[in-house]
C-alpha cells in the first residue's frame, strides 16, 4: 500500500497534467463530452481534498481553461476557506488574472454572476483588476457586454462618469471627450471612422455600412492585432486585400508552429527559409539564453493521430513541431528523430502509425545525454514495444540513469483522468505550449513515484514565490 504522501504527490501530477494539456474539447481519441466530464471530476476531486495544492496549481504553466476553472471554484467556494488560504488564494487569484486574455476574464466574471458569488473577496478582485486595465475606454468599447457586467457585479456602475454613460446610457451625451468612445460615435454615421476602432468592433459597423469586404480588410489591417493578422491573412488574399500581412518576428513559438502547419505544403517549401528564420528565433527566444542541455535526442511523433481534432486542429503535431525547434536551441548536439522517419520538419503532417519503440531504439543508439519523447504514448506499431524498451533500458541496460528519459503527451486521456504513459519507469508530463518544455521536465522528476508530497511542495512552494514575484512582462 503506498503512503498517504506518495498518493497526494501523485494525485497533484496528474491534475497537473489534465490542466496542461485538457481544455474540455474533443480529442483524437476521445469526445468533448468524455473531456469535460473527466476534467469536472478531477476539478472537484481536487479542490476537496488538497484546496492548498489545487490553488497552488496557478502558479504552473496550466492552460488558461483550467486556470479560470481554478479562479471560479476557488471563489464559488470562499466560505470553505479559512482566512490564512483566502489570502494565499487571493494573491495567486490576482497574480493570475493579469496572465489571463481580457475577454477570458470578462467570461470568467459573467459566469461567476450567472453563479451568483458576490462575497465581498469576488467584488474586490474583480474591482481591483477592473480599475489595473491600461486603457478602460479600449475594453469599454471592445468588451462592452462583459464590461457592464463586471461592473454591475462589482458594484461599480460609476467607475468613470464618461464611462459610464457609455457604457450604460449611450445616448445621453451629443460628444465624448474621450477620443476612442467619441471614433465610436461618429462610426454610427461616419464610414472614415470605422477604420479608427479596434478590428472586431469595426467588424459590425462595415457590415452596417455595406463595405465590401476587401476593402475593408485592406483599409483596417493597421489596427489589426497580430493574431487577427494571422486568422484573417488567407481570407483577405482569397478576397484581393494586398495589405493584410502575417507578422512572424514577434509569435510565439508554439503559434508560429500552428500558423506554419496551416500553411500547404507547397507554400512552406516556397518560403522555407523565411519560415525556418522565423521558427529558430521564437525558438532562441523562448530558450531565453538557456543552453548546455548536452546530447539530445527527441522522438517526434508525427502519426496521424497528431492531427488533434477538429476543435484542436494539429495541436499535437505543433507542440512537436515547436519542441523540435526548441531542443535544437537547447542542445549542444541534437538528434531529432519523427516517428514517420521523414527529416524535414518545416513539410510535417500527420501521417501512418506509431512506431515509438523503434524509433527510441533509434534514439538511443546515438548516446544521448537526455531523451525526450513529444507523443500522445498511442504505441500501436506494435503495440507495447515502447514500454518495453524504455523497461528494458531502465532497468538491465542503464539502472543507474545517465540518460534522463522524459515523455512529454500534449493529449488528455479522458478515460485515464491523466495524460497517457509510456512506461512506469520514464516521468510523464503533460504539455500544451513548448515554451513551457524546460519548467515541465523539471517537474516530471516527480512522476516517477520515488518522491513524496514534501518535495513536491518544496518545489510548488519555489514556483508560487516567483510567479508573484515575476515582472507583469515576464510571465
Amino acid at each position: 500500500m503506498k503512503p498517504e504522501g506518495l498518493i497526494a504527490a501523485e494525485d497533484v501530477l496528474l491534475f497537473a497534467n489534465a490542466a496542461t494539456t485538457s481544455t474540455a474539447q474533443r480529442e483524437f481519441h476521445s469526445a468533448a463530452d468524455a473531456q469535460h466530464l473527466s476534467l469536472g471530476f478531477l476539478h472537484a476531486y481536487m479542490l476537496g481534498n488538497y484546496r492548498d495544492l489545487y490553488a497552488a496549481a496557478l502558479a504552473l504553466d496550466i492552460n488558461d481553461h483550467n486556470a479560470a476553472l481554478i479562479i471560479r471554484r476557488l471563489l464559488e467556494s470562499a466560505t470553505e476557506a479559512t482566512p490564512e488560504q483566502r489570502r494565499s488564494e487571493g494573491r495567486l487569484i490576482a497574480r493570475r488574472l493579469t496572465a489571463l486574455p481580457p475577454q477570458r476574464v470578462y467570461a470568467l466574471f459573467a459566469a461567476l454572476r450567472r453563479a451568483k458569488v458576490n462575497n465581498r473577496r469576488t467584488r474586490a478582485i474583480m474591482r481591483d483588476w477592473l480599475t489595473a486595465r491600461p486603457d478602460p475606454a479600449f475594453d469599454a468599447v471592445k468588451y462592452r457586454t462583459g464590461v457592464k457586467t463586471a461592473l454591475r457585479h462589482a458594484h461599480l456602475r460609476s467607475w468613470e462618469a464618461e464611462l459610464g454613460d457609455f457604457l450604460f446610457a449611450p445616448r445621453r451625451r451629443t460628444r465624448y471627450g474621450t477620443p476612442l468612445l467619441e471614433t465610436w460615435r461618429r462610426a454610427h454615421y461616419e464610414q472614415a471612422a470605422v477604420y479608427e476602432l479596434p478590428f472586431t468592433v469595426a467588424e459590425g459597423f462595415a457590415a452596417r455600412h455595406g463595405i465590401a469586404r476587401a476593402a475593408f480588410l485592406e483599409r483596417i489591417a493597421p489596427r489589426m492585432t497580430r493574431l487577427e493578422r494571422l486568422r484573417f491573412q488567407d481570407s483577405a488574399r482569397r478576397r484581393g486585400a494586398t495589405a493584410v500581412r502575417t507578422g512572424l518576428t514577434r509569435m510565439s513559438l508554439t503559434r508560429l508552429a500552428s500558423y506554419v502547419l496551416g500553411l500547404s505544403l507547397d507554400e512552406r517549401a516556397g518560403r522555407r527559409a523565411e519560415l525556418t528564420a522565423a521558427l529558430r528565433a521564437a525558438a532562441h527566444r523562448a530558450a531565453r539564453g538557456e543552453r548546455g542541455w548536452g546530447r539530445v535526442a527527441a522522438v517526434l511523433d508525427d502519426s496521424f493521430s497528431s492531427y488533434g481534432s477538429g476543435q484542436k486542429r494539429r495541436r499535437p503535431l505543433a507542440v512537436a513541431l515547436a519542441a523540435h525547434h526548441l531542443l535544437e536551441a537547447l542542445a549542444d548536439s541534437y538528434t531529432p528523430l519523427w516517428t514517420s522517419g521523414r527529416s524535414d520538419p518545416l513539410l510535417a503532417f500527420p501521417h501512418g502509425a506509431t512506431p515509438l519503440g523503434e524509433r527510441i531504439l533509434d534514439a538511443l543508439e546515438t548516446g544521448p545525454d537526455r531523451l525526450l519523447i513529444i507523443s500522445d504514448g498511442w504505441d500501436n506499431a506494435p503495440p507495447g514495444l515502447a514500454a518495453e524498451v524504455l523497461r528494458v533500458w531502465r532497468t538491465r541496460l542503464d539502472p543507474d540513469g545517465r540518460v534522463t528519459v522524459v515523455h512529454l503527451n500534449p493529449v488528455y486521456d479522458a478515460d485515464d483522468f491523466d495524460v497517457r504513459r509510456l512506461a512506469p519507469t520514464v516521468p510523464t508530463a503533460g504539455i500544451r505550449d513548448a515554451e513551457d518544455l524546460p519548467s515541465l521536465v523539471g517537474l516530471a522528476r516527480f512522476a516517477t513515484g520515488r518522491t513524496g508530497l514534501p518535495e513536491l511542495r518544496a518545489h510548488l512552494d519555489s514556483r508560487i514565490t516567483a510567479f508573484l514575484t515575476a515582472p507583469e512582462e515576464a510571465r
